[in-house]
């Protein structure tokens, strides 16, 4: 072919097909697996917990806030939830801990509602395992709780539990959950009492790997905190309160800059 033919040829362009190189499509990220928490409501059935000042039975008031809890949780989507009881029916402390265990939960909370012989001790408070209790107070109310299952050993059970979840770093785990509630509580606006987290030998809370807290709500045998506690609208705050702190619970560390 001569020169003029070369140039009236007709000028071929390659597809850009064949020379650029083929996108890869990124796999989007899978979704986090909601976190499984396991609520535990108080007492049930023929063991009403506290009574209150104008007769307000604590296993009412707790699966109330439960539920309530329960919803805001699954509303999001970022949570999945079992109730250790859904009724008012009794389930002995290692009952809850092994039905909590048996669900593979990833958190544990206790709720409950307390009483006082003084009348004017009013407020909110939150509880993790400890062998020694912080004070008098925690010590008797641990007792007072574990005594709702005669079957449980509280002091060979706290030790063994202790010994595992130190292993496990389940402990830190509890108090960082717990001093989340604490937060969240004072931002909320929910009174709590002095010294708001504790420790003491709740046997409920004996799970070896499931980071776990329990918090009293208040004390019905404060006529201020019995009226709060029925309310509806508290009830609803409370449990929204509660959702808040295991969203601070999970929330991702900021890494410090080197």
């Amino acid at each position: 072919m001569n020169r003029r033919s070369l140039l009236s040829a007709p000028l071929i362009l390659a597809a850009p097909s064949v020379w650029a190189a083929p996108v890869r499509k990124l796999a989007p990220k899978p979704k986090p697996k909601p976190k499984l928490i396991a609520l535990d409501p108080g007492h049930g059935g023929h063991d009403p917990g506290a009574l209150g000042y104008r007769g307000t039975r604590e296993k009412g008031v707790v699966l109330s806030v439960a539920r309530d809890l329960a919803r805001e949780l699954q509303a999001g989507g970022r949570y999945r939830v079992m109730l250790t009881r859904t009724g008012d029916s009794y389930v002995p402390l290692r009952e809850r801990v092994a039905r909590a265990q048996q669900a593979n939960a990833d958190l544990f909370l206790s709720i409950h509602a307390d009483s006082h012989p003084d009348r004017d001790v009013r407020g909110a408070s939150v509880y993790t395992l400890s062998e020694e209790a912080t004070d008098r107070e925690a010590a008797a109310l641990a007792a007072r709780e574990n005594q709702s299952d005669p079957m449980v050993a509280p002091s060979s059970t706290v030790a063994r539990a202790l010994i595992a979840m130190s292993q496990r770093g389940t402990v830190n785990d509890s108090c960082k959950f717990a001093n989340s509630i604490v937060s969240t509580f004072g931002r909320s606006g929910i009174l709590l009492l002095p010294r708001s987290h504790r420790e003491a030998g709740f046997a409920v809370l004996t799970s070896p790997d499931i980071p776990a807290a329990l918090v009293e709500l208040g004390y019905l045998s404060n006529p201020r905190d019995e009226k709060l506690l029925t309310v509806r609208q508290h009830q609803v705050a409370l449990a929204r309160a509660l959702r808040a702190s295991m969203d601070a619970y999970y929330a991702p560390r900021a890494v410090p800059r080197a």
